[in-house]
C-alpha cells in the first residue's frame, strides 16, 4: 500500500508530512500553483495526521475549518513535489488549531520552503452544528505523538 504521509524529523517541530505532486490543474495562467490550491494539499497533510494519530470516536461530529491563514513564499509549478508538513499547536475546548509548511522537494539539492498556514477548525454536532468539546483521549493522543501537552 502507498501511504502518502510519513513522520519525519527533518523538520522540527513538525513530526509528520506528506507528499503531493502539483498538478496541471493546480496551475494558473503563469503556470504556477494557483492560490487556492494550496487548500487541499492542507486538507491531504492533516487527513493523513489523523490517521497517524488512529481513530478517535468523536460519535456525530466533525471537524470543519473556521479560519484559514497562508502566506506565499515561492511558486510552486506542474509536477513539482512538495511535503507538506503538519502539526497541532493548540488544542482549545471546541477548537483545534494546526500549522503547515509546504517544502518543494529537489533531490539532491535540498528543498525550498513555499507556504505557511495555519487553521483552526471547529468540532461540530452533525445535527445541531453546534460546538462540541475536543474529547479529552483526542487531546491526549495529540500530545503523546507531539511530545507536548497541548
Amino acid at each position: 500500500m502507498i501511504e502518502l504521509g510519513h513522520l519525519t524529523e527533518r523538520k522540527p517541530p513538525f513530526r509528520y508530512a506528506a507528499y503531493t505532486r502539483v498538478a496541471f490543474s493546480d496551475t494558473d495562467a503563469q503556470g504556477v500553483v494557483y492560490y487556492g490550491r494550496y487548500l487541499p494539499y492542507f486538507d491531504l497533510a492533516r487527513t493523513e495526521y489523523h490517521r497517524q494519530l488512529g481513530p478517535v470516536e468523536v460519535e456525530r461530529s466533525q471537524f470543519v475549518v473556521r479560519a484559514s491563514s497562508v502566506e506565499y513564499l515561492a511558486p510552486a509549478r506542474f509536477d513539482d513535489l512538495l511535503e507538506v508538513f503538519v502539526r497541532i499547536a493548540r488544542i482549545g475546548r471546541t477548537s483545534v488549531t494546526y500549522i503547515y509548511a509546504a517544502h518543494h522537494v529537489t533531490e539532491g539539492a535540498g528543498d525550498a520552503l513555499m507556504v505557511t498556514a495555519s487553521q483552526t477548525l471547529v468540532l461540530i454536532d452533525h445535527g445541531t452544528r453546534a460546538t462540541v468539546p475536543v474529547p479529552r483521549r483526542f487531546a491526549e493522543r495529540v500530545s503523546e505523538f507531539e511530545g507536548v501537552e497541548l
